[in-house]
């Protein structure tokens, strides 16, 4: 059974930062690409951050460009988002995906609350 398990969400001031994981199982880890996704209150689910199963990652949207790094462990089967510079915007339950456009299978997500 695939199961993905997000951590590190949380309640954080405008500024500050959090480091969310992803641990992944049930499947061949090294052999796919996987992501984040979000979904703010009342907007559609969108995709902050893919890596490949090289480690390199695709450009991140606008909206998280040199805050946002996505990060793997092919050993440990976990992915990572490191989230700086937070901004009330960045307000969402984040989801971690395995696959890309199409997304495979989905975790149940972590929230993360950026007050102001």
């Amino acid at each position: 059974e695939v199961q993905l398990v997000e951590s590190g969400g949380g309640s954080v001031q405008a500024g500050g930062s959090l480091k969310l994981s992803c641990a992944a199982s049930g499947f061949t880890f090294d052999d796919h690409a996987i992501g984040w996704y979000r979904q703010a209150p009342g907007k559609e689910r969108e995709g902050v951050s893919c890596i490949a199963i090289s480690g390199s990652s695709m450009p991140y949207p606008d909206s998280v460009t040199g805050r946002f790094t996505i990060s793997r462990d092919n050993a440990k089967n976990t992915m990572a988002l490191q989230m700086n510079s937070l901004k009330p915007e960045d307000t969402a339950i984040y989801y971690c995906a395995q696959g890309w456009r199409p997304v495979g299978y989905w975790g149940k997500g972590t929230l993360v609350t950026v007050s102001s």
